[in-house]
C-alpha cells in the first residue's frame, strides 16, 4: 500500500513539475493609446482613481501587477483565465473605445457592482487586502461616478 502511494505522489509531483513548462502569456501592454484609457477621458479625482487602480485595475485593465504565486500552474492559468474574462466585461484602458452608451451602462453596472459587494471580487480580496473598499471609498467612487453620469446625461 505504502509502495502505491509513493507511486502516485512521485506521478502527481512529475505532473505538477510538467504543468510548470506552460506559461499563459502575461496581460502587459507596453504599447497603448492611453488617451483611451478611462483617467483621460474623464477627469478623475485622484483619490478615485488611486482606488480603482488598486481595487479594479489588474484585472480590468491591459496591465496587471502580477504577485510572485502567478508563476506557479495552474494558479497562472486560472489568474490568466479570470482576467481575459474581466477584460471583456469592462476595461479601463479601452474606455475611450466604448459608445457613450456603452461608458453609461458600464458606469451603472460599476456602482450596481460596488453596493452589493460583488466588485472587487471576494477571490481577489482574500490576498490582495488592500483592494477591499471601505464604505468610505466605495462613497466617493459611487459619488464621482453619479456626477460624471449626470454630466454625460447633460450632453445628449
Amino acid at each position: 500500500m505504502k509502495k502505491i502511494i509513493k507511486k502516485i505522489l512521485f506521478i502527481g509531483l512529475i505532473i505538477f513539475l510538467l504543468m510548470q513548462l506552460y506559461q499563459p502569456a502575461r496581460n502587459e501592454s507596453f504599447e497603448q493609446d492611453i488617451t483611451a484609457n478611462f483617467t483621460k477621458v474623464y477627469n478623475v479625482p485622484k483619490n478615485v482613481e488611486a482606488i480603482l487602480r488598486t481595487s479594479c485595475y489588474d484585472c480590468h485593465s491591459n496591465n496587471t501587477n502580477y504577485p510572485w504565486y502567478s508563476n506557479i500552474q495552474p494558479v497562472r492559468f486560472f489568474m490568466e483565465h479570470h482576467i481575459k474574462e474581466a477584460k471583456e466585461d469592462l476595461n479601463f484602458d479601452e474606455w475611450g473605445k466604448y459608445s457613450k452608451r456603452k461608458q453609461e451602462n458600464k458606469l451603472d453596472r460599476i456602482v450596481k457592482q460596488i453596493k452589493s459587494d460583488e466588485m472587487p471580487l471576494a477571490s481577489y480580496t482574500l490576498i490582495h487586502k488592500n483592494a477591499r473598499l471601505t464604505t468610505v471609498q466605495k462613497k466617493e467612487v459611487m459619488d464621482w461616478i453619479s456626477k460624471i453620469k449626470d454630466s454625460i446625461s447633460s450632453q445628449y
